[in-house]
């Protein structure tokens, strides 16, 4: 049975809560994002960020997987090939709705990193400036996030599973963020068919083959429901 792919954005936990760093009035719009999600900002101001992923991290917690969420656990579970789902989110909102082995391209709120030694460790919900790393003892604690200009994690991963699945689906995404925008390229050109489901067109809807617009707690149900009914 043919290897799905999926890659999910910030369109997929909007319906939980988890408002996206276009959305006027959510955290993101309080901040540059120079600020909070560059490793300059970090060297100039780390306690603003750290205060600012403590935001994200308690409002991450408080939030609930939705229908879409819940979904794809279901497809990863009863599909008779192999499910893939890669994440530029960083709530765990995957793995709370029952998703195994998500890849998180943009790194976890729920993790830690020690720009000195490459440790890394569970972040506790309040991360201060200069908190040590429990490894080497620096002061060098920033939450394990990819920002603007970092390499996003497991792209090797990502690009072997693009290159050998039979179908590629992209939710939520925008389609303005680059490799992740680039997935539709790679899996077209290794034949796979390719699906976007989101609220509006993105910035890379006319690469897809398929298209389906509405919200994700409705649009993703009725797509798993479809694919599990042969």
């Amino acid at each position: 049975m043919e290897k799905i792919v999926i890659l999910t954005g910030a369109g997929i936990s909007a319906e939980s809560g988890l408002g996206t760093f276009r959305d006027a009035g959510g955290l993101w719009a309080q901040h540059r994002i120079e600020d909070v999600a560059t490793p300059e900002g970090f060297a100039r101001d780390p306690g603003l960020v750290q205060r600012f992923y403590n935001a994200r991290r308690v409002q991450a917690a408080g939030a609930r997987p939705n229908a879409a969420h819940e979904a794809l656990a279901r497809l990863q579970a009863d599909w008779p090939g192999e499910v893939v789902i890669v994440t530029q989110n960083v709530d765990n909102l995957h793995e709370r709705g029952g998703a195994r082995g998500v890849l998180h391209m943009h790194g976890r709120l729920a993790g830690a990193l020690c720009t000195a030694c490459g440790h890394r460790w569970t972040a506790p919900m309040e991360m201060r400036a200069g908190e040590p790393c429990p490894a080497c003892r620096a002061a060098a604690a920033r939450p394990d996030i990819v920002w603007f200009g970092e390499m996003p994690y497991y792209m090797d991963e990502i690009f072997g599973h693009l290159e050998t699945a039979g179908l590629f689906a992209a939710i939520g995404t925008s389609g303005q963020v680059y490799p992740a925008a680039g997935f539709v390229q790679e899996a077209t050109a290794a034949g796979a068919h390719t699906v976007e489901l989101n609220l509006e067109p993105s910035a890379t809807v006319s690469r897809f083959a398929e298209t389906r617009f509405g919200p994700a707690t409705r649009t993703v149900p009725e797509w798993v429901a479809e694919l599990l009914a042969g």
